[in-house]
């Protein structure tokens, strides 16, 4: 799994996930974000993911 570089609005994270379950981006971007509001370290998570997933492959 990587971050995505194309699908990007932070840090690639949600778009990365994306691409790796063949799903679209604003979705798991909604998803994220609904899971979110309910109470616990989602957050702590994304930060996590960003600093551990690598960068995806460059697009020419």
């Amino acid at each position: 799994m990587h971050r995505s570089r194309e699908h990007r609005i932070i840090a690639g994270v949600c778009g990365g996930i994306a691409d790796r379950l063949g799903l679209p981006p604003t979705l798991v971007r909604i998803v994220w974000l609904l899971l979110s509001l309910i109470p616990g370290p989602l957050w702590v998570l994304y930060v996590i993911l960003w600093i551990l997933m690598p960068n995806g492959p460059e697009r020419r």
